[in-house]
């Protein structure tokens, strides 16, 4: 796969139309409601440019009508959603077709679709699951809020947008809308 900076350029240009201010403001509005204990990842064809199923360039059918899927790791963010595959490791995706399955994320999740001008579906799972789906089965994928390690800084690689320390004074989930 490609690097780092590569990746997030790509993201940016596909995702968000090649508009910085609206990547910010999409991680931003995530953030405030991830605990220092949880890291937010994207996967799908945002990530890889194309889909998975069928090889097709991303927005292949048209501006806007592929999907950004965002995934919260770990940070017990799982308690949150009433509809799980796997339950109380993996959970459905709150979606267009599951548009019941987390109800505290629903106005984060529309503030999301705005932001991105396209669908965007926000799941929840333990670094278990995110291990299996990383090292077993090899699926790509972006971390936009990395976890905070227990010194106060990013747990391991490169932060995004986070300056050391930044996020040492997050309320945990009493700060969850």
């Amino acid at each position: 796969m490609s690097g780092e900076s590569e990746v997030r350029d790509r993201i940016v240009r596909l995702a968000f139309a090649g508009d910085e201010g609206r990547f910010t403001h999409f991680v931003e509005s995530l953030r405030a409601v991830t605990p220092a204990d949880a890291e937010v990842i994207l996967r799908g064809s945002a990530v890889t440019g194309t889909r998975w199923a069928d090889g097709q360039p991303f927005d292949a059918d048209g501006a806007g009508t592929s999907d950004l899927d965002v995934t919260f790791v770990g940070g017990d963010l799982i308690k949150h959603w009433d509809s799980h595959y796997i339950p109380g490791l993996h959970t459905v995706p709150l979606s267009d077709e599951h548009p019941d399955a987390c109800p505290r994320f629903l106005s984060l999740r529309h503030e999301l679709c705005r932001l991105a001008g396209r669908p965007v579906n926000l799941q929840a799972t333990t670094s278990l699951v995110q291990f299996a789906r990383d090292v077993l089965f090899d699926q790509p994928y972006y971390t936009l809020i990395e976890k905070v390690a227990e010194d106060g800084g990013p747990s391991g690689g490169e932060a995004e947008e986070l300056a050391p320390g930044e996020r040492t004074e997050r309320a945990r989930d009493d700060a969850l809308p």
